[in-house]
């Protein structure tokens, strides 16, 4: 293929509209967080949410760790590459009692090697009432992580806020009552 002679002497200059512009990384960036798919949590409680909560024991919360773990995607149109990378940053819950408790992290699962009535050291709860009396007489316990999205590409970087992912389950919690016999 040879060079195509110029028809103008070389006069002409090119006008905007014939050259493709390449795309804006931030709108890019934008269409690549809308296609992420972060996963939903799983709430894990001690004493496990199968059986009941006590009043004044310390509940430990946290979130599966396979979760807990930074999600990317990339998006490449001609042009421009944008690779926008999620990280969970908190979570918050909402302990069905009115109080919430947020957690920087996904919180340390419970196990044997604890004292059974320890506070968690990142993320629990004490209930101070029971559950009597709430439909099926369990609260309902939500979390919400926070994601901090971050993006590159196309030698521009940026960050969109506002990514969460949700999840609820009922917990009862019940008084344990002390007989004291002579």
């Amino acid at each position: 293929m040879g060079i195509l002679p110029r028809f103008d002497g070389g006069k002409a200059k090119l006008r905007a509209h014939d050259v493709e512009p390449k795309p804006d990384p931030a709108v890019v960036a934008q269409q690549v967080v809308r296609e992420l798919v972060l996963p939903d949590p799983v709430i894990r409680t001690s004493p496990d949410e199968k059986h009941a909560q006590l009043v004044r024991v310390p509940t430990w919360m946290w979130l599966d760790r396979a979760m807990w773990k930074p999600v990317a995607k990339t998006a490449k149109v001609p042009g421009v590459s944008v690779t926008a990378t999620a990280t969970p940053r908190s979570a918050t819950w909402r302990m069905g009692d009115g109080e919430t408790e947020v957690c920087e992290g996904s919180g340390t699962p419970y196990s044997s090697k604890f004292v059974a009535d320890s506070s968690s050291p990142d993320c629990g709860h004490t209930y101070m009432r029971s559950s009597a009396g709430q439909p099926d007489d369990a609260y309902t316990v939500s979390v919400t992580v926070t994601w901090d999205v971050e993006w590159r590409g196309g030698g521009e970087q940026g960050v969109i806020p506002g990514l969460q992912t949700q999840a609820q389950m009922p917990l009862r919690v019940a008084e344990a009552q002390a007989l004291v016999t002579a």
